[in-house]
This record gives C-alpha cells, sequence and structure tokens, in this order.
C-alpha cells in the first residue's frame, strides 16, 4: 500500500482556455402545424356558415 502512493502521480484539473459551446439544433415545425391545422380545423367547424 505504502508504495502504491508514490506511483499515483500528481492529478491537476485545469479549466479550458475556450467556453463549452453547446448547439441545441431542435425542429419544432411538425408540432406547430399540427396544432395550427387542428385550430383552423376548429374555426372552419365553428363558423361553418362564413365559408
Amino acid at each position: 500500500m505504502a508504495g502504491a502512493i508514490p506511483a499515483a502521480g500528481c492529478i491537476s484539473v485545469n479549466a479550458p482556455d475556450k467556453p463549452i459551446v453547446i448547439e441545441l439544433n431542435i425542429n419544432i415545425t411538425q408540432e406547430v402545424i399540427y396544432r395550427l391545422a387542428a385550430d383552423a380545423g376548429n374555426t372552419i367547424e365553428e363558423n361553418s356558415d362564413i365559408f
């Protein structure tokens, strides 16, 4: 056990020089279009006399 301590060496943790950048490209158009289509369908049904 005593021999393992000198062999462990030195561990250093340094912060990176540049900031960490995480790019998230999320496509939500399908959900928005679906909600708009449902809302438009409800509006047409409620006001069928004007169409």
